[in-house]
């Protein structure tokens, strides 16, 4: 493996898609391991980009994965456990297995995916185990920078789009933390970030908080996400006890829109204390800016065309 490879765990998700296009579009060989090479498909086609079948969890799989990489990016994160995929295991356990493997096959470089609010006294356990992986990553002697970003949008997200579908089949929305405040950022701008930090030294040994521009409520971005596709619905603020209830029963609801621990992350404000690090040379994109160009109906319309000419319909 080239000395300028990049090992990126997580490279077919949403963020990941991005940050590999970014370091392929930049010339750099990029190897994405997956479970399923399938789910991988719109990768393989960068001339750049090697997809590999592999359990990131196997310790030896690991070990051969990042022996002679110069770089290693880690974006694997689950918003919510599911059978053997708890936080434990995601979060804390591959971070540890990640950073030995790197330590032992001399892997100079590590990215990793934190999140914002993550701390060892927070009141979620996907907080928490966030603040464990940092940890591991920070006390591990290698080139390190950590990113810790608020929510993300863009074409594809679990986030606005999230609030589009409830917008548009719901007559009223009663909404859990509604006064809980975020502050979106772009996937594009993530991207960025991940694969300018590997151009320069001045980011290793760093953390970053990405936030985008302006905070928002949380009722303040299902409104906006109901108005940019025309199917703006009244708004019902929970509070806290029926709060709980609702993500009690959405968390065993097939989807999983929220769970309670989704519901103790947002005690906490997910916003930036700081302004956009100049290191990365950019101004975050404005949620207002993105969000129609795939939210609003003429480009909802413009995407379904384009699948439909896909499949010869």
């Amino acid at each position: 493996m080239a000395q300028d490879s990049v090992v990126v765990l997580g490279g077919s998700g949403f963020v990941g898609s991005h940050v590999v296009a970014r370091l392929s579009a930049l010339g750099r060989r990029v190897i994405v391991p997956t479970r399923r090479r399938e789910s991988a498909k719109h990768l393989i086609l960068l001339p750049t980009v090697d997809v590999v079948e592999a359990d990131v969890h196997d310790a030896a799989v690991l070990d051969r994965l990042v022996r002679g990489a110069g770089a290693v990016v880690n974006l694997v994160g689950i918003l919510d456990p599911v059978g053997r995929e708890t936080f434990e295991r995601v979060h804390v356990e591959l971070a540890r297995k990640l950073v030995a493997a790197c330590t032992t096959a001399g892997v100079p470089r590590l990215l990793h995916m934190s999140a914002l609010g993550a701390a060892a006294d927070a009141p979620s356990r996907y907080q928490r185990s966030k603040a464990e992986a940092e940890a591991i990553v920070t006390a591990s002697g290698m080139a390190w920078t950590v990113f810790r970003p608020s929510v993300i949008f863009g074409p594809g997200d679990r986030f606005l789009n999230t609030f589009a579908r409830l917008s548009a089949t719901l007559p009223v929305i009663a909404l859990a933390g509604a006064g809980a405040r975020f502050q979106p950022i772009h996937v594009a701008d993530v991207a960025h970030c991940f694969a300018h930090a590997l151009t320069t030294d001045l980011t290793v040994g760093a953390r970053y908080d990405l936030c985008g521009p302006k905070a928002y409520t949380l009722r303040e971005l299902v409104s906006y996400a109901g108005a940019v596709t025309g199917n703006e619905r009244p708004i019902l603020a929970l509070g806290p006890a029926l709060s709980r209830l609702q993500a009690a029963v959405l968390e065993i609801l097939p989807g999983r829109l929220m769970s309670r621990d989704n519901l103790l992350s947002m005690q906490v404000d997910n916003v930036c204390a700081c302004a956009f690090p100049t290191v990365f040379g950019i101004e975050p994109a404005a949620l207002e800016a993105i969000a129609p160009l795939y939210l609003a109906p003429a480009a909802r319309r413009t995407i379904f065309d384009v699948l439909r000419v896909r499949s010869g319909r």
